[in-house]
């Protein structure tokens, strides 16, 4: 089953090293990351959005999400087709 998980992250330097440790646990279901940040020569957003795209039984797919939901300032989402 093919799924994709959009990660909001708020805070995103403080917060980025919990969810890494999550996201390196789970990398064998993860076939495709994509970070997204509004970025411009003055600033750098604290907030972005990371995609996964990824690749196995919803089981994996429920425990991963239930890991980045605990996580303050991080939501995630699914999307099925």
């Amino acid at each position: 089953m093919y799924s994709i998980m959009a990660v909001k992250v708020e805070e995103r330097v403080a917060k980025a090293p919990d969810l890494q440790e999550i996201l390196t646990v789970h990398g064998c279901i993860i076939k495709t990351r994509v970070g997204l940040h509004e970025t411009d020569a003055e600033r750098c957003s604290m907030n972005g959005i990371i995609i996964l795209h990824l690749y196995g039984e919803k089981e994996e797919f429920q425990k991963l999400y239930d890991e980045i939901a605990a996580l303050d300032g991080i939501t995630p989402k699914f999307i099925e087709f």
